[in-house]
C-alpha cells in the first residue's frame, strides 16, 4: 500500500509526519508500505516492529531542519546513554524491521553543522531553551566522555539513522545523505544486515560519520558505498566508565564488498571502546583517498578489548596511511597522564589491543607513510601480523601530514611502518620505503 493513502503528499512542500507516522503504524506487520514517487517532506519518525517500507525509485524521504521539532528522547549519543534529539529516523526496541528501495533519505544537514560549527568554536555552556533542557535532562553532561561532536553545549544533533535496542533488522539498496551527525548508527542491536546502502556528505562536514555500529552482534555489511566527512565504516562499544558498565561489547561484524571514499578512516575500531570489539572479518573493500584504510584509535581511560579482527583482500590508493594502530588518541581530554610515555598503572579502563591480522593488501600512492602501530608502555599491542602486503608511497611522501590524531608522542620524519610498544611480525611485505619498519620502544 502507498503512504499516499493515508493522506501523504509527495509536493516537496508539505510535512507528512504525521500521517507518515500514521502509515508506518498502520501496515506494521501487514504489508509493505511503499513511499514515493516524489519528495515527502517530514519530521522525525519511529519505526515499530514489522515494519516494512520500501522506498519507490524516485523518492526523497526529505526531513525538515526545524531543531524544536526534534524533541529530546533517552538514547545514545557519542558512546554515552543519555538524552539527545530525537533521530531523524528511529528504529527504537523494535524486531523484524526491514526498510529498503532505490529511494533518497535527505537529513537537510546544511544547517545543522552551520550552528554546530558557530557553537563548537568556543565551546560553550548551553544558551539556547533546547539546549538547557538537555542539559537539565542530562544533569552530569560536563563529567561525561566526548569524541569532538559538541557535547559541552548540549546541542546533541541526531542521527539520520537510528537502529536503537532492536533485533532482526534490514537495510538495503537506498541512499543516505545530509546527514546532522552520524549517518547510520545501530547500538544495542542483534542481527543486522546492511547490503547496497550508499552514504554520501559532503567530507568538511561535522561528525557526518557514516555507519557507526555500537554494541551490536551479528551484524553484516555487503556492497555499501560510504563518502563521508569523518569516519566512514566504524565499530564501536561505548565510552569510558558508563561504557565498561553497560558491558555489551560488539562482536561477530562480516564487512565486505564495500568501498570508503574521502572519510576520515575506511575500516575503522574506536574510538568508544570501553567494551571490546571482537570477532571481526573484513573482506574485499577499498578505501579510495580516505586519510587512514585501516584504523584502530583508543586511548587510556576509553577502556575495551579489541581482539581477533583479520583484514584481507583489500586495497588502499591516495591514504595518507593505510594501516594505523593508535593507543594515543587526542581527543576527548587534555589530562596529560593519558598521553605519558611512561608506564602508567593498568585499570579496568586501560584498553587492549591483541591478534589483528591483515592479509593480501595492497596500498598505492600513500602520501605520508605506510603504517603506524603505537601501544601502551603499560599495556603493549599484541600479535600483529601483516603478510602478503604491497605498501608503497608517492615519489615524495610528506611525514609532516597527520598520520594519526595523537598527543604525546615524538614527532618524526620517518616514512615506514613506525612501531610503538607493540609485536609486530611481517611476511612477504614489499615496500619502496627503507628502512621498511622502525621500532621505537
Amino acid at each position: 500500500m502507498n503512504a499516499s493513502h493515508f493522506g501523504v503528499v509527495y509536493d516537496g512542500t508539505s510535512v507528512n509526519t504525521e500521517n507518515l507516522q500514521r502509515a508506518i503504524e498502520s501496515t506494521s506487520g501487514k504489508e509493505i508500505l511503499e513511499i514515493g514517487p516524489g519528495t515527502c517532506l517530514t519530521g522525525p519518525i519511529s519505526i515499530p516492529s514489522g515494519a516494512h517500507i520500501r522506498l519507490l525509485e524516485g523518492t526523497r524521504l526529505q526531513f525538515i531542519d526545524d531543531f524544536d521539532s526534534y524533541s529530546p528522547v533517552f538514547s545514545h549519543w557519542e558512546g554515552v546513554d543519555c538524552y539527545c534529539l530525537h533521530p531523524l529516523i528511529w528504529i527504537n526496541e523494535a524486531e523484524n524491521v526491514t526498510i529498503e528501495g532505490k529511494g533518497t533519505i535527505d537529513g537537510s544537514g546544511k544547517r545543522w553543522w552551520d550552528y554546530i560549527y558557530d557553537r563548537r568554536a568556543v565551546q560553550p555552556e548551553p544558551e539556547t531553551e533546547l539546549e538547557k533542557r538537555l542539559a537539565a535532562l542530562n544533569p552530569d553532561y560536563r563529567n561525561q566522555p566526548g569524541g569532538g561532536g559538541g557535547r559541552q553545549c548540549q546541542f546533541l544533533r541526531p542521527p539520520l539513522l537510528q537502529v536503537f535496542k532492536s533485533k532482526n533488522v534490514t537495510l538495503k539498496d537506498f541512499l543516505l545523505t545530509g546527514s546532522p551527525f552520524w549517518t547510520l548508527h545501530p547500538i544495542y542491536t542483534d542481527y543486522l544486515h546492511i547490503e547496497n546502502v550508499s552514504i554520501i556528505n559532503p567530507y568538511l562536514t561535522p561528525n557526518t560519520d557514516g555507519i557507526d555500529v555500537e554494541c551490536c552482534t551479528h551484524v553484516e555489511i555487503r556492497n555499501c558505498l560510504v563518502d563521508v566527512g569523518d569516519d566512514g565504516i566504524a565499530l564501536k562499544s561505548g565510552s569510558g566508565m558508563d561504557g565498561i558498565r553497560a558491558a555489551r561489547p560488539t562482536t561477530d561484524v562480516r564487512i565486505s564488498g564495500c568501498t570508503v571514499k574521502q572519510a576520515h578512516g575506511g575500516f575503522v575500531i574506536g574510538s568508544e571502546t570501553a567494551a571490546g570489539v571482537r570477532n571481526v572479518v573484513v573482506d574485499d573493500c577499498r578505501f579510495l583517498s580516505t586519510d587512514r584504510g585501516i584504523r584502530i584509535k583508543t586511548r587510556r581511560g576509553r577502556g575495551g578489548h579489541i581482539d581477533n579482527i583479520q583484514v584481507r583482500n583489500t586495497y588502499m590508493d591516495d591514504v595518507i596511511c593505510p594501516i594505523t594502530l593508535n593507543m594515543y588518541y587526542k581527543w576527548g581530554s587534555d589530562d596529560p597522564a593519558l598521553y605519558s610515555l611512561e608506564k602508567q598503572p593498568v585499570d579496568i579502563a586501560t584498553p587492549e589491543i591483541s591478534n589483528i591480522t591483515i592479509e593480501n593488501v595492497e596500498a598505492t600512492n600513500c602520501r605520508g607513510s605506510v603504517g603506524f602501530i603505537v601501544g601502551l608502555p603499560e599495556r603493549p599491542i599484541t600479535n600483529v601480523k601483516i603478510s602478503n602486503a604491497r605498501l608503497s608511497t608517492v615519489q615524495s611522501p610528506d611525514p609532516t601530514l597527520e598520520i594519526e590524531m595523537t598527543k604525546g608522542l615524538p614527532e618524526t620524519t620517518y616514512t615506514g611502518i613506525r612501531v610503538r610498544n607493540a609485536d609486530v611480525t611481517l611476511e612477504n611485505v614489499s615496500t619502496n620505503v627503507e628502512p621498511l619498519m622502525i621500532d621505537e620502544s
